[in-house]
């Protein structure tokens, strides 16, 4: 059933792409290659995944990092295989024939978004063609829907029963320091399989350990409850206005925010089609890849959200931590998950790494909105720190949750840049 699946997405795609076959037969009638690829395919094709990713089919946010990550490796996997230049994900021939790296980026991200999100079909479709307005119908066009189906259909059958949306249910029983649904949703753990997804990279989270929240009874506890109780209690809090604004502004969806700034700052800086794959490959991986990571460490630790620790601190066992009836976060929705370590630490510890490898540390040139305020970061250590900052001032995490998840993000990242698309020697 998987190949007929593949083959009729394979039919569905040439079919879309009908209006690209050249008026003759002959590719004699071809001159050359697509000259100076339009590097544009590639971001805006990953604006269509986050249309279709968030805006259509209201992926939660943590597992959509998995398909913005399918995505970039099938654009950038179709792209060398015309370009070269760097090595391919998944091992693929060189083309021979002419063939447009534009066609076959959007062929492959096309393909691939119609077989996760098949509700979206009518709408990538025309997405599809209208890439196309402007493109000349030769044999290069036809034989880039070839390089984007194989790079796609390669992928996706990489990718067969990975573990994506495979029962996993969190059954650790409710007692001091263990998550249980937060008010107002009392929501269920969300996504809770994503932990156990194949990674992209590594053999397992294992390869990345992390040294779990502290002990409830430590004095290190104690210090992290206080600092959350009272820089992120909704009223009457520590927090000066300038914290409240950028603990806010990190209250949006951040993979969205982080993706959005990279296509603005490949697109700036000018960057070709081959850099500009590569660039939203390693981002697209890296966050993947941390986040399977990252929700492995909260199902395994399971630990409790500062709102329900707040309120049943006189369960904890630390003297020095006192219950708070009634306290409430600054964010008005606790995420329905457990804190360690932080999905948003993770994301950005990720992303501000690979951001750094590519523009540098302290040259980031970065520009992040949040609903009708941008802001601007040439520092990936600033952005780290206002990002762990902001969600202890939103009341979501505890500083460990944020310092160990950041590095881990940073930790997954170095792993996908010395070891994954790298230069053609």
């Amino acid at each position: 059933m998987f190949k007929n699946r593949l083959r009729m997405l394979g039919v569905a795609v040439v079919a879309t792409a009908g209006i690209l076959a050249p008026t003759v037969a002959s590719t004699a009638a071809v001159a050359d290659r697509h000259p100076g690829a339009d590097p544009a395919v590639i971001a805006e094709w990953n604006e269509i995944a986050d249309r279709t990713i968030f805006t259509e089919n209201q992926t939660p946010v943590p597992s959509s990092s998995l398909y913005f990550g399918f995505v970039s490796i099938a654009m950038y996997d179709a792209v060398v295989a015309i370009e070269g230049r760097y090595e391919p994900y998944l091992k693929q021939r060189r083309v021979q024939q002419h063939a447009s790296s534009e066609v076959a980026a959007a062929t492959a991200a096309f393909t691939v978004l119609r077989y996760y999100f098949p509700n979206s079909a009518d709408e990538l479709r025309a997405s599809y063609l209208a890439s196309f307005e402007g493109v000349r119908r030769d044999a290069a066009s036809v034989h880039g829907v070839r390089v984007g189906l194989r790079a796609a259909g390669a992928l996706i059958a990489e990718r067969r029963n990975d573990g994506i949306g495979v029962a996993k249910p969190f059954t650790e029983e409710p007692a001091p320091g263990v998550w249980r649904p937060t008010p107002p949703s009392l929501t269920e753990f969300a996504v809770p399989w994503l932990g156990f997804v194949e990674p992209l990279t590594y053999d397992s989270p294992a390869d990345f350990p992390l040294p779990g929240p502290p002990e409830m009874t430590s004095e290190k506890y104690a210090q992290e409850f206080v600092e959350v109780r009272d820089f992120g209690e909704s009223e009457g809090s520590s927090r000066t206005p300038e914290q409240t604004a950028t603990a806010l502004f990190f209250n949006f969806n951040v993979v969205s925010q982080l993706q959005a700034g990279l296509r603005d700052e490949v697109t700036r800086r000018g960057y070709d089609i081959v850099e500009s794959a590569r660039a939203f490959a390693l981002m697209g991986t890296s966050l993947a890849d941390t986040l399977i990571s990252c929700w492995h460490s909260k199902y395994e630790y399971g630990f409790w959200r500062p709102v329900t620790a707040i309120e049943l601190a006189d369960t904890d066992g630390n003297p020095a931590t006192d219950p708070e009836p009634g306290w409430t976060p600054l964010a008005p929705v606790t995420p329905p998950y457990p804190d360690y370590v932080s999905g948003h630490a993770c994301n950005v510890g990720a992303a501000s790494h690979t951001l750094s490898y590519l523009f540098g540390a302290e040259t980031l040139d970065l520009n992040l909105v949040g609903g009708a305020v941008t802001r601007h970061y040439d520092s990936a250590a600033q952005l780290d720190e206002d990002t762990m900052n902001a969600r202890i001032w939103l009341g979501l995490h505890f500083r460990s949750a944020m310092t160990d998840g950041n590095e881990l993000g940073h930790r997954v990242s170095n792993w996908v840049i010395e070891n994954y698309f790298q230069p053609v020697n």
